[in-house]
């Protein structure tokens, strides 16, 4: 019986750590980051969105009932995966979700000449250019009319705006 109790008084101090070891290893960083020491690096014909010819699209989403994603429009791309366009490039947020509005925030330093956050959505695409070369991070709101319980989501992802050739 003693040992018995030894067992689950060492069971409810590990759970814990054992509970914490396991969130900490699936919370993965993404890949590319604008905290890494050269985020242009990352950027190449693979991780570019657009060109000088052609817009690069950036689709806007309420996931879920508590997140927003933006997912560039290149193959293999992922909802808010960081992402690079050359400077002059078009870039056109939209959302293809039906009812739905967004709003961009990159904070007080842009990559666009755009003075506050861009709005748009389903109806509405908003079409800016690339002016400012680095990396930024942007907050992504999504909502969509007519819902009751999490009508909103947000999330968060990362622009990298490189050099034109």
């Amino acid at each position: 019986m003693k040992s018995l109790r030894s067992l689950v008084f060492l069971g409810v101090l590990l759970l814990p750590l054992l509970l914490t070891a396991l969130v900490t290893a699936g919370d993965k960083k993404p890949k590319f980051s604008c905290s890494e020491s050269n985020p242009q690096s990352i950027c190449s014909a693979a991780t570019t969105c657009g060109s000088a010819s052609a817009p690069c699209k950036v689709d806007i989403k309420r996931s879920g009932s508590t997140y927003a994603t933006a997912t560039a429009e290149m193959p293999g791309a992922k909802s808010n995966q960081p992402f690079c366009v050359k400077v002059g490039t078009s870039v056109t947020f939209y959302s293809t979700s039906k009812n739905t509005g967004f709003v961009l925030d990159f904070g007080p330093n842009s990559p666009f000449d755009t003075e506050g956050a861009i709005m748009g959505g389903a109806d509405r695409p908003i079409t800016v250019i690339a002016k400012h070369v680095g990396c930024y991070r942007y907050s992504v709101g999504a909502c969509t009319a007519g819902t009751i319980y999490g009508m909103c989501g947000n999330g968060s992802t990362e622009i990298v705006v490189s050099a034109a050739n």
